[in-house]
């Protein structure tokens, strides 16, 4: 395997790099794909390590199992889909999809020879970092979140973890400023959706699926927010179709929660681009994990991959959303997340509006589970508060930072 431009289409050789040098676009992982071989093993990163962009297997996980596939037989009963699957990503450690991410991504970096990385997060990727970066002894992690998601971000004390919690911020903010502390302070901002390594870890989801679900996978659903996960998979469903696995690769639908739907309202005006009457500036919702209100930078490529696929966007308002996660659990058992609700939610509307094939075969990834914040993990959290200082932040109480560096003007 090799990392290169999508751009310019040229080898990244080296060190850690989301984005080309040369031309700026991002960068992606390709496989020699006539020489990938599945492994027998019921362990997903070892059977797909070859299609994984780790080259030592040491650094993945020994223990791991595949997350169950539900045919979901009642719900798919009272819509009158009779192919309906779920994806249960619940069931992992962490109780997110971002297992699979963190999993792939930390050997990902560890081996590009980053030791010391900054990030940000509603709290599903920070807390999957956080329990997988204890296999990682050398590496230390800045996650930056706004105040809002400080309950969501949930591991044990760790000293190689750092939480930097932004009083008064958006989770946009969060994102942008762990990239201007990194430059600051001489570390890897790790780019989340633009970092490959993620991505490839996020569509294992499907790869278990397809080998799981006894019929070609037609659709495949998600509540979205960067729309990671649904990049990683339809990347992965092309590596399957061009090796031959799956006879033809799934239409993308893309569920948004309606109080936060940027892309779904661009993608339905016909915009190629985020305007900005689509940002929300403060999101609000039940479906936290999902609350991106401005994915301008990632948007174009995920409205090309689901006009590619045939695919669509779709919103879900607060009550659907709620109705949606309480059919779950009644029909099949199954007690999901609000955002892992939102994608049924979405299909949900379309198939009661007559414009969807009900007789696909249909898998909705069920991306996690509501996990509950332990008091005595925050308690004992690395905890440091950034104030607005100016047009920028600066450390509430700097005795306690380190001697690190702040932006005085960077909000």
């Amino acid at each position: 395997m090799e990392v290169r431009c999508t751009g310019c289409h040229q080898p990244c050789v080296g060190a850690f790099q989301p984005f080309c040098k040369t031309c700026g676009a991002m960068t992606e992982v390709v496989y020699d794909l006539e020489n990938v071989r599945f492994r027998d093993s019921g362990n997903p990163y070892m059977r797909f390590q070859d299609l994984l962009p780790v080259r030592d297997p040491a650094l993945l996980p020994q223990d791991a199992v595949y997350t169950e596939i539900i045919h979901a037989e009642k719900l798919g009963a009272f819509l009158e889909m009779p192919n309906l699957y779920l994806k249960n990503e619940g069931r992992h450690p962490t109780g997110t999809t971002k297992d699979h991410m963190a999993a792939v991504s930390l050997p990902f970096m560890y081996e590009c020879g980053v030791r010391a990385f900054c990030t940000s997060s509603t709290g599903n990727s920070s807390t999957s970092y956080a329990r997988a970066v204890a296999r990682f002894p050398g590496m230390r992690m800045f996650v930056f979140t706004a105040e809002n998601f400080r309950a969501r971000v949930n591991y044990r004390d760790l000293p190689q973890v750092t939480h930097y919690v932004m009083k008064d911020a958006s989770f946009v903010n969060a994102f942008d400023y762990s990239g201007e502390f990194a430059k600051l302070n001489d570390f890897v901002s790790e780019r989340g959706f633009f970092n490959p390594g993620r991505r490839e870890g996020l569509k294992i989801t499907f790869l278990e699926a397809a080998e799981q679900i006894p019929r070609p996978i037609d659709w495949y659903v998600q509540g979205i927010s960067s729309a990671m996960g649904v990049h990683g998979v339809y990347k992965g469903a092309k590596e399957l179709h061009a090796m031959g696995k799956i006879p033809r690769l799934p239409s993308l639908l893309c569920v948004q929660q309606e109080s936060c739907s940027p892309m779904v309202h661009a993608w339905e005006e016909g915009f190629g681009q985020i305007q900005p009457h689509h940002i929300i500036h403060r999101p609000a919702g039940i479906a936290e994990a999902i609350l991106r209100g401005d994915p301008s930078r990632v948007y174009p490529i995920i409205r090309g991959i689901v006009n590619e696929s045939g695919g669509r966007f779709a919103r879900a308002a607060e009550k659907e959303i709620r109705a949606a996660r309480k059919l779950l659990l009644e029909l099949e058992g199954v007690n999901a997340c609000f955002s892992s609700s939102t994608a049924l939610a979405g299909l949900i509307k379309l198939a009661h509006s007559g414009d969807f094939p009900l007789k696909d075969t249909v898998m909705i990834n069920l991306t996690g589970s509501d996990r509950q914040a332990d008091p005595d993990q925050l308690q004992h959290q690395d905890l440091r508060w950034l104030v607005k200082s100016g047009k920028g932040w600066a450390a509430e109480d700097p005795s306690l930072d380190g001697g690190m560096k702040h932006s005085a003007s960077f909000f």
